[in-house]
C-alpha cells in the first residue's frame, strides 16, 4: 500500500521535511516513488504538487495523519482535522496557560514514586 508522508531532511536542530509518496513498509528516508511537495516547520511555509497529490489519493494512496493535517489546513483537501497523539511524557512538559495539565500531574507523581533510595538520600545532602 502506498503513503504520502514526510521524510526530514535538513540540518540538525533545523528540520525540513519532503513529502514523498512511498511504500508504506519502508522507513520514510528510504527509497520513494515520487516527490509531493515540501514543508518548513520553521518558517511554516509549504509547496505541494496539487494535482499529483490529488491523483494519488484517487488512485488509492493513504496518508499520515500530519500530512492530511498539513493539507487540510492549505485548503488541498477538504474535512475536518484529525488528532495527532502524543506521547505521555510529550504531554507532560506542555503547559497550558501557565497551569500544568491533569496527564503533567500524573506523570509527575509517577517519577516520584520511582526514584530509587540513592537519588532521595543525594537530595537531602544537597538541601544540607
Amino acid at each position: 500500500m502506498l503513503t504520502i508522508r514526510l521524510a526530514r531532511v535538513g540540518k540538525n536542530k533545523r528540520a525540513q521535511f519532503k513529502i514523498v509518496l512511498q511504500e508504506h513498509t519502508i522507513a520514510p528516508g528510504g527509497r520513494h516513488v515520487e516527490v509531493l511537495g515540501s514543508y518548513d516547520p520553521h518558517l511554516k511555509k509549504a509547496v505541494f504538487k496539487e494535482e499529483k497529490i490529488k491523483s494519488w489519493i484517487s488512485k488509492g494512496a493513504k496518508m499520515s495523519d500530519t500530512v492530511y493535517n498539513l493539507l487540510v489546513s492549505n485548503g488541498i483537501i477538504s474535512g475536518e482535522k484529525r488528532k495527532v497523539k502524543l506521547p505521555a511524557r510529550i504531554a507532560a512538559q506542555s503547559v497550558a496557560g501557565g497551569e500544568k495539565t491533569e496527564v503533567a500531574q500524573e506523570v509527575k507523581t509517577e517519577e516520584k514514586k520511582k526514584e530509587t533510595p540513592k537519588a532521595e538520600k543525594k537530595k537531602e545532602e544537597i538541601k544540607e
